[in-house]
């Protein structure tokens, strides 16, 4: 735990083990560190108070790993990588990415096309629901019980990028933002990771929003340059370690190309650099397609903007994005690790925007249900904890 005061002009006296006693959530390396940074701290201590008092509710999950997944690895009783260790997903497909001894192998040519849930049929939905959603989606454990996987199955760690997309448009419909009622839809998502070598996951959108032609533009900066335009159109789930699944009858779980294919309902546009650079490129129509009369749909202006762990405070890059939002008036959800980040990104597009979110900051039923290593703040974080929208 790093000390609240770093970086302050006298440098730290040690390690930072003297807690705040009046929100629990920062510490400090000295009684001089903490008094210094009173001053700073004051205005935040009282929230952060009232943050910690949620803690409870936000290591609240079904799964019959949720213990170690949050306390433990919060505690650093254990790590992310002994967590997905004894669920034998460690370093392997698309897992690689999910501890800190894997991230510098996300550049590797081996990971441009994930190859599967590496689990077995009954732990995965790697085939289409049995039934069709009857009510909105409000929980991990009714997402389970709707797709018939046991409480013990580790998806929910990869699921929750396409759950939250789901969740985002449930907010927007909600605020009648965007139309309940469509059959294609556009979304720009912006600031994409290691969502870049999960693709295959996205593929249970075809679950959560069926008949609905979805195209999603991944826009950011850590998106590689050598797959800037690329296409990816999503064929199927992600597939089961099994090979005599019925969920191999499905030829491939996607297809990369440059032109569209309109065949298909679920299609993910890839765009390296700041979305403020490249939104025009993304809405522009060629006039070969002003000349057709159902030019792709997904060269219009977007129906809803999603960011992800947007880390708004933490980034200046996102002041031209936040004037560009306000300009075009998209409607667009964020969310991050942790409630004091979306509070500090909220202050900050209210002094762009003038004006407070719409969509007030709300914990995500569909977050990662695995602690975030060596947070900040003693707060427990986790990937898309909470969303607000504007």
């Amino acid at each position: 735990m790093e000390c609240a005061a770093k970086g302050s002009p006298r440098r730290c006296s040690g390690p930072a083990n003297r807690r705040c006693g009046g929100c629990g959530a920062v510490f400090y390396c000295s009684v001089s560190h903490q008094t210094s940074h009173w001053r700073v701290h004051k205005e935040e201590c009282g929230r952060l108070k009232q943050q910690m008092c949620r803690v409870v509710l936000l290591n609240d999950f079904p799964f019959t790993f949720s213990r170690e997944a949050t306390y433990q690895v919060c505690g650093k009783v254990e790590t992310r990588c002994s967590f997905l260790d004894k669920q034998g997903i460690h370093c392997v497909g698309f897992w690689i990415c999910e501890c800190s001894c894997g991230a510098s192998i996300t550049s590797s040519d081996h990971l441009r096309y994930d190859k599967g849930w590496n689990l077995s049929s009954k732990l995965c939905p790697c085939k289409g629901p049995l039934s069709m959603l009857t009510k909105k989606l409000s929980s991990w454990n009714e997402y389970y019980e709707w797709r018939g996987i046991p409480l013990d199955s580790p998806v929910a760690l990869l699921l929750h990028w396409p759950l939250t997309i789901y969740k985002a448009i449930q907010l927007a419909y909600v605020k009648q933002l965007i139309p309940e009622t469509t059959d294609e839809l556009c979304i720009h998502y912006l600031g994409p990771e290691r969502e870049v070598y999960q693709l295959a996951v996205f593929g249970e959108l075809h679950a959560l929003l069926p008949g609905v032609r979805v195209h999603i533009d991944f826009v950011g900066p850590a998106i590689p340059h050598d797959r800037d335009g690329e296409t990816i159109t999503l064929c199927s789930y992600a597939h089961c370690i099994e090979s005599n699944c019925s969920c191999k009858s499905v030829k491939g779980e996607f297809n990369s190309h440059t032109a569209s294919d309109k065949s298909s309902s679920i299609t993910i546009n890839l765009h390296s650099g700041l979305y403020h650079n490249r939104y025009s490129d993304l809405t522009k129509v060629d006039s070969e397609s002003k000349s057709n009369p159902v030019p792709p749909f997904w060269e219009f202006i977007p129906d809803l903007i999603i960011a992800p762990n947007a880390g708004i405070a933490a980034y200046k890059s996102w002041l031209p994005t936040i004037e560009l939002i306000r300009e075009i008036e998209i409607p667009t959800i964020f969310s991050d690790y942790c409630e004091e980040a979306c509070h500090l990104a909220a202050n900050c597009i209210s002094s762009v925007t003038g004006s407070p979110p719409t969509i007030p900051v709300q914990l995500n039923p569909f977050r990662q249900p695995l602690a975030v290593e060596d947070t900040a703040l003693i707060l427990p974080c986790y990937s898309n904890c909470f969303l607000f929208g504007i």
